[in-house]
């Protein structure tokens, strides 16, 4: 039976995390840059606890106002320490509450810029395998951070998306752009069914692009996150596809 991860962003006040938890494998945990402070994080790790879900740290730029999805110039050096500190504060949490920290993935701004840039990839790498090397680093499938994860010796989990747009070159459309966000849940369905079947997705404009699928995201910040979750896990299950987190939780 094929495995598949099945990742949710969550922690960052969206409201539907209670709702959401249990239909997934792993969570990726806002740690302060784009949202979230000591009490979300905690009150995230309890609720992971409670369903069994794999944790993980969700480090962005340190960039409230624009959810961390603007780009923002920063040395490699301010990056890493920036990302240090943040997976560190939820680490922090992690060993109060008694629960294990299983991996780590960048958000927005930073985790695209990751995607293209090796720097920025290296920086991000080098922050994660400093806190604890047998931390998986998510990124996105067949980018410059999942081969800066692997450069670092870090475990990788290459990452596809339930309901966003593809480029030919295999990154994410940006944001704003036409058709960049699959609000419609058929259509993200017949994506995720693609990419369990063929291994493709296919790009806005018709190319078809081959991708390594360990772990499928869904945004927690939809509006209809809860049903969209719902559906995406019932379609895997009707693929026969056995959800488990990437090291063997399920």
């Amino acid at each position: 039976m094929p495995q598949l991860d099945f990742n949710c962003d969550l922690g960052e006040g969206c409201g539907s995390d209670a709702a959401i938890v249990p239909l997934i494998s792993s969570a990726s945990i806002a740690c302060g840059g784009h949202a979230g402070d000591v009490a979300s994080m905690r009150e995230t790790v309890a609720l992971c606890q409670r369903h069994g879900v794999a944790i993980g740290a969700h480090p962005s730029f340190e960039d409230r106002t624009n959810f961390g999805r603007r780009e923002i110039a920063l040395p490699p050096a301010a990056i890493h320490t920036s990302v240090s500190v943040q997976v560190r504060a939820l680490a922090a949490v992690c060993v109060d509450l008694g629960a294990q920290l299983r991996h780590v993935k960048p958000h927005g701004a930073l985790y695209n810029l990751a995607a293209r840039d090796r720097s920025v990839a290296d920086a991000i790498a080098a922050a994660v395998a400093s806190v604890d090397p047998s931390l998986i680093l998510y990124g996105l499938s067949g980018s410059c951070l999942t081969d800066a994860g692997e450069g670092a010796g870090l475990r990788v989990a290459h990452e596809v998306f339930a309901e966003r747009a593809y480029e030919a070159d295999g990154r994410l459309a940006p944001r704003g752009t036409p058709g960049a966000v699959i609000e419609d849940l058929d259509a993200s369905l017949a994506q995720v069914r693609m990419l369990l079947r063929e291994g493709v997705v296919v790009a806005r404009n018709g190319t078809r692009v081959r991708l390594r699928a360990d772990t499928l995201c869904l945004h927690g910040d939809r509006s209809d996150a809860a049903a969209f979750a719902a559906a995406l896990r019932a379609a895997l299950q009707a693929e026969g596809v056995q959800i488990r987190a990437p090291g063997g939780t399920p």
